[in-house]
């Protein structure tokens, strides 16, 4: 029987804007790494596929400076070098990483992703991201963001020339035989020589082919360019839907561009991000969601608003009107359009809007029982809407905790989830297939 994919989406301290006020929560996470190592650790007790850290090279300077004192969420390790060190403490669980290609080099990101999934046994896997955050461009010597075409066409060529130095060696290109003094077949390693509109590699990479053929390539564009890419390159996608009806349409749309670029339904996987509040009772799990709404303050509404959607200076509106029309951002274009679609659909004010933003921010909310949950989950999931959830827990580790322990097993009991890891690497356990090398088909020539 076809089981879920599952991943465990985290910010510093969890996913809600106030999560680091919870009495309970780690609210030094992105400083200790002992703390990621618990969160890491309790996903891996629930058997997810993955943990999937969110990232942004940039300190937010939207809103007022009172409301961004107030964040917990500022600080943070770069992905690479955690996920790295969590590697070494867990045995099964995947490893994503949100990484930049509007501010990253493709060979030192493809060197680092590739170390990575060496050094976890091929368990990691890369977020293709054009930055939403318009902040991110003055850390790196530009006096303006790129425009959203144009970070996407240069997203193309980006992961055209990652994926390219992936396949720079053969699996078995290195024999290291001692006695004769040969340390690798030159016939199984390959000069990339890619140019292209934006990039000029020659390759090849100097880290050995993944455990796994290349690491994971995701991707959680959700506008039509983003699903373009999608579609041509993308394993599993990351996308934001707060009904049944928006996810089984991205994920049929998703599905229907396969073939032009030549790709199956056993290649790609979609994971809408789902954020669940729990309890052993209806009651108890509206009071935990509840108890997290009161402690927003409005400043940080509003900011946390700000930057969802792209587009500052929302406090000169009052709370209590209406949501005003806004033009399209350069920054998170479909994220805006979801946001202020709800905001009509269902009449928000705009308090309503930056509450109803707080925790989901976009993403599909679920509040109830452990059966609760898992009837949506299980709708959405045997009715083409999805392949399986991102799971973005309020706060850390409280509600990773309960998920793990109330929801995978009645997941479990509707055999809708594993009872085991069934593989070794990222790959194995998403049900994804090894990809083959561009070089498969071509004569082996030595340099």
């Amino acid at each position: 029987m076809r089981k879920m994919n599952l991943g465990a989406f985290v910010h510093e301290t969890g996913q809600h804007v106030a999560a680091w006020r919870h009495p309970d929560a780690f609210a030094e996470s992105g400083t200790v790494f002992a703390q990621s190592v618990a969160v890491a650790q309790i996903a891996e007790r629930g058997l997810f596929d993955l943990l999937f850290l969110a990232d942004s090279a940039a300190v937010s300077t939207m809103g007022s400076a009172e409301a961004r004192g107030r964040m917990g969420k500022t600080v943070k390790f770069e992905p690479i070098t955690v996920l790295s060190a969590l590697a070494a403490v867990t045995k099964h669980l995947g490893l994503v990483a949100t990484c930049t290609s509007t501010y990253s080099e493709p060979y030192t990101l493809a060197r680092q992703f590739a170390s990575m999934d060496q050094i976890s046994g091929g368990r990691a896997g890369w977020n293709l991201v054009t930055s939403n955050n318009e902040a991110e461009a003055f850390n790196h010597g530009r006096d303006q963001h790129s425009a959203h075409a144009d970070r996407y066409d240069r997203a193309a060529d980006f992961a055209e020339v990652v994926t390219g130095l992936w396949d720079s060696w053969d699996g078995d290109a290195f024999i290291r035989d001692k006695d004769s003094g040969v340390n690798y077949d030159t016939t199984k390693l390959h000069v990339l020589n890619h140019k292209g509109k934006h990039f000029s590699v020659r390759g090849p990479l100097n880290v050995a082919r993944s455990p796994q053929g290349r690491p994971v390539l995701v991707q959680a564009g959700a506008s039509d360019t983003g699903r373009d890419l999608a579609a041509r390159m993308a394993e599993l996608v990351f996308t934001a839907q707060t009904t049944f009806e928006q996810a089984a349409e991205f994920h049929g749309d998703i599905m229907a561009r396969l073939p032009r670029y030549g790709r199956t339904r056993q290649e790609v996987k979609v994971m809408p991000g789902l954020y669940p509040v729990v309890g052993r009772t209806r009651a108890e799990a509206q009071e935990k969601f509840d108890f997290l709404q009161s402690l927003i303050h409005p400043s940080v509404g509003i900011q946390v608003l700000e930057h969802t959607i792209g587009v500052p200076h929302l406090a000169q509106y009052p709370l209590d009107g209406p949501v005003p029309d806004m033009a399209d951002t350069n920054g998170p274009l479909s994220r805006q359009r979801l946001l202020l679609e709800a905001a009509r659909r269902d009449n928000l004010t705009m308090w309503e809007l930056c509450l109803l933003n707080a925790g989901p921010r976009g993403h599909l909310l679920t509040i109830g029982t452990p059966a609760d949950i898992v009837d949506v989950m299980e709708y959405w999931f045997r009715n083409g809407a999805c392949d399986g959830f991102n799971v973005m827990p309020a706060f850390l580790p409280g509600s990773l905790t309960d998920f793990v322990d109330m929801v995978i097993p009645e997941l479990q009991r509707r055999s809708l989830f594993r009872t085991a890891y069934e593989g070794k690497t990222l790959r194995e356990n998403l049900g994804l297939p090894k990809p083959v090398s561009r070089w498969d088909s071509l004569p082996q020539v030595a340099e």
